[in-house]
């Protein structure tokens, strides 16, 4: 495969465009051949760069340096196409596998952490041919950092978590600190507005819902939580005196105060008194406590037993702890609620695609619309950077500004 067919077939570029990419290949070469530099070298392209920026024009740039980081690429690829696996290799990584597993646990990282990282793993494993540990560079994530931005094609966000968990092994497992990832392809930001409902659609979708089912989509809503927020509540989070609900090692870490809706306590005093009939069969039957956080499990032997401590929505059955492997009750799954509520959005008659976390999206818009200051919504909502909050302003602005189409200021034709 020539440069020029992996550019057209890989990376889908129009013929038209190709004929200016080979030309900044050309021509950094020809740069880079009259300074005796190594075209691969980061400090190259950088020289490269701030020597165009004087002569060219920001786009000009721009495209100049994705044709090089393509070009040095596909040389990767090309010189990696050959290589064999060896038999024992597979065992072998089994083994970093495990010792990853344990560093994560010792590090109290999350169960949905340690299966996004492991995961990772076993893609990057693969794709750089099962390499013994020894064997392992810098250069070997760059280039499959790359391969998903350029063949995979994967959101910003995704090639993000990719890093972070390979990074986690680079100097957790391997001992080796990772520089110079400016020639890695990064994948285009797509910028995309949220799914937001009207109040109507809400109340629609709702009380399409039953049970707990509806308590739970009602408080996901009304207090703007992600899913699992809302599944991890336990009786001691919720404040009826002051209508505050506490969301404690949230996303990032991070905890913060959120709002209970007026709405919601009646409802939800009725549900924690029928669940608490669950906590005390649980106790009369020996059955293990519920699973705690990684710095009171050990502090306080039998804290899980205690009604405060028990789960807001707890599983009607019993499952293993994919940790600890100790049988106990779980938090509700997600796919409980997911299910009930994807019936929900059919029989609602709402023709968008809607996920339980359209609810949180709506709660953000509804509160800007109806004036509260965006920093108040940022720490509601647990943003850490009030620009992933401004978002919610692009999609409220047309109905709050009250602008009026062209075609609502004249006479339809008849």
């Amino acid at each position: 495969m020539t440069f020029y067919d992996f550019l057209l077939n890989i990376q889908y570029i129009p013929k038209t465009k190709i004929k200016y990419y080979q030309y900044w290949v050309s021509a950094y070469k020809e740069y880079c051949k009259s300074y005796s530099i190594n075209y691969a070298d980061n400090h190259s392209i950088d020289r490269y760069k701030h020597y165009l920026g004087k002569l060219k024009e920001e786009w000009q740039v721009k495209q100049a340096v994705e044709a090089i980081r393509y070009l040095l690429y596909y040389e990767s690829k090309m010189r990696n196409k050959d290589i064999v696996v060896e038999n024992d290799a597979k065992s072998y990584w089994e083994e970093i596998e495990r010792e990853m597993i344990k560093l994560l646990r010792l590090k109290h990282r999350s169960l949905k952490t340690e299966k996004s990282y492991i995961g990772w793993l076993r893609r990057f494993r693969s794709y750089i041919k099962y390499k013994k540990q020894c064997d392992i560079e810098p250069e070997d994530l760059k280039q499959f950092l790359s391969y998903l931005a350029i063949e995979v094609r994967v959101a910003k966000s995704t090639q993000n978590q990719a890093f972070n968990a390979l990074l986690f092994f680079y100097r957790h497992i391997l001992n080796k600190d990772i520089s110079g990832l400016k020639e890695v392809v990064r994948s285009k930001e797509k910028r995309r507005l949220p799914t937001v409902l009207s109040p109507e659609e809400v109340m629609s979708l709702l009380g399409n819902l039953q049970g707990e089912c509806r308590l739970m989509a009602s408080i996901i809503y009304g207090a703007g939580l992600r899913l699992q927020e809302c599944l991890n509540l336990r009786v001691k989070d919720i404040d009826f005196k002051r209508e505050a609900m506490y969301i404690l090692d949230a996303k990032g870490d991070k905890s913060r105060q959120a709002l209970l809706p007026k709405n919601i306590i009646g409802e939800l005093k009725l549900h924690l008194n029928k669940i608490k009939k669950i906590h005390e069969d649980d106790r009369r039957e020996k059955i293990p406590g519920v699973a705690m956080p990684d710095a009171l499990k050990n502090k306080f032997k039998s804290v899980n037993e205690k009604w405060e401590w028990f789960w807001v929505f707890p599983s009607h059955r019993l499952s293993v702890d994919p940790v600890t492997k100790t049988v106990r009750r779980h938090h509700v799954y997600p796919s409980t609620l997911q299910r009930s509520f994807q019936k929900a959005v059919s029989e609602a008659g709402i023709s968008r695609r809607v996920t339980i976390h359209t609810l949180r999206h709506s709660f953000a818009t509804h509160l800007i619309e109806n004036g509260y200051d965006i920093r108040v919504v940022q720490d509601l909502l647990g943003h850490a950077n009030l620009q992933t909050t401004m978002i919610y302003t692009h999609v409220a602005s047309v109905t709050t500004r009250g602008i009026k189409s062209p075609f609502d200021t004249i006479t339809p034709l008849s």
